[in-house]
């Protein structure tokens, strides 16, 4: 298993981009058939009850041309509709028509022109061998017809939208991270590069030489810039797991801070710690995670504080919790902190936690979460790994990886 990161996250969402393209096709596509065909019958079961009066006008029609002497009933008929309606003969020419507005209608040929208007919606009811009776449709039956497509655009112009606004938001995402990483790179190298450029300055004006103390404090600077070489090498690619003492390792991390940040910040492991408990983990890679944790506990403190680091078994897991007294972390915040970019700082870039999520979630097969916050008193952060037994050989690292 490796770490997905960077391009891996780019792939990953790229695929997922195009899997939700596909979905809300899929969903308009099956949503618009479905509504054009509701309509079709709406439209087909309204306009029934339009059919059959026009029908019994044609068929009174033809009930006077048979029998010219018994039209009492079927002129009764006629005269009830209200359908507006124009009788034609075989070429189209009007015969009669009722219920049509020709007022202020100066052109000869609007009737023509509606017969063809009707025609368009519904055709013309045969009467006789020579005749035939159109009518206008209701309006509201009208507009149903016209609806589905109406519809269909409105989700088209939506869709369309979504596409533009969700790319647009997969991009700046993705930006975000390559820039995050690059802060994050600068960052890293920054704090061992500056301690031995301070040192450097030191010996240019020192008039003896340096002692041992000093040059303990350069080694532990150019191994630090060691590690993060080692650290961003792994990234892509399979490093392997050894068993640690956690206690150790965690009391490595911290004391390598110590000397580097605020002397107002008082970090320590608590007493109640346990001393002798183990875990298959990549010491370089969770040591960044625990010194990710710890300037950001600095930094929610504005440099004055204290961090607690509390390490014990539980159950067949290693707990290492990491308590500060900063600012706090709303319960709403709880999951978005370990979102790429976000960040309470103006200057911040927001890939520490994300970056310790994916270390400790998709390589160590463990869980980082925010175990309890209250605003203005300060957060809780919880490391869960599965316990090793002292003495184990090393641990080749799984096939497990987060798609």
């Amino acid at each position: 298993m490796r770490i997905p990161f960077s391009s891996d996250i780019i792939a990953f969402a790229t695929t997922k981009k195009k899997r939700w393209t596909l979905l809300l096709l899929a969903g308009a596509l099956i949503i618009s058939i479905f509504f054009l065909l509701f309509t079709n019958y709406l439209v087909k079961e309204l306009s029934h009850d339009e059919v059959e009066k026009v029908k019994a006008v044609a068929d009174a029609y033809q009930q006077i041309q048979s029998h010219p002497n018994d039209v009492t009933k079927q002129v009764q008929v006629i005269q009830a509709t209200t359908i507006p309606i124009i009788v034609t003969d075989k070429n189209d020419k009007v015969d009669i028509f009722k219920n049509v507005d020709t007022t202020g209608k100066h052109d000869p040929h609007y009737l023509d022109k509606l017969v063809k208007k009707w025609r368009f919606f519904n055709k013309g009811i045969k009467m006789t061998d020579d005749q035939y009776i159109y009518f206008e449709e209701k309006e509201g039956i009208t507009l149903l017809r016209f609806y589905p497509y109406i519809q269909l655009l409105l989700i088209s112009i939506f869709l369309t939208i979504s596409y533009i606004a969700f790319s647009s938001s997969r991009r700046f995402e993705q930006n975000r991270v390559w820039v995050g990483m690059a802060k994050e790179t600068a960052h890293q190298i920054g704090t061992p590069l500056s301690s031995l450029m301070a040192w450097v300055e030191y010996l240019k004006t020192a008039e003896e030489l340096p002692g041992e103390e000093i040059i303990v404090e350069l080694e532990k600077d150019l191994q630090r810039l060691q590690i993060i070489t080692e650290r961003f090498s792994k990234i892509g690619s399979t490093p392997e797991l050894l068993t640690y003492n956690i206690y150790e390792v965690v009391g490595e991390s911290i004391d390598y801070l110590k000397s580097r940040i605020s002397k107002k910040v008082h970090i320590y492991i608590s007493e109640e710690s346990s001393k002798d408990v183990y875990a298959d983990i990549n010491k370089n890679l969770f040591g960044w995670v625990i010194e990710n944790l710890t300037k950001n506990a600095v930094d929610a403190m504005t440099g004055v504080g204290e961090i607690k680091f509390i390490i014990r078994q539980s159950k067949g897991f290693v707990i290492i919790d990491v308590k500060d007294t900063g600012k706090g972390i709303a319960r709403s915040e709880f999951k978005t902190v370990f979102e790429p970019g976000f960040t309470t700082r103006k200057r911040g870039w927001g890939l520490g936690l994300s970056l310790g999520k994916r270390i400790i979630e998709n390589y160590h097969n463990g869980e980082i979460f925010v175990k309890d916050s209250e605003v203005g008193k300060g957060a809780t952060f919880r490391i869960r790994l599965k316990l090793a037994e002292k003495g184990s050989l090393v641990k080749a690292a799984s096939k497990f990886e987060i798609n």
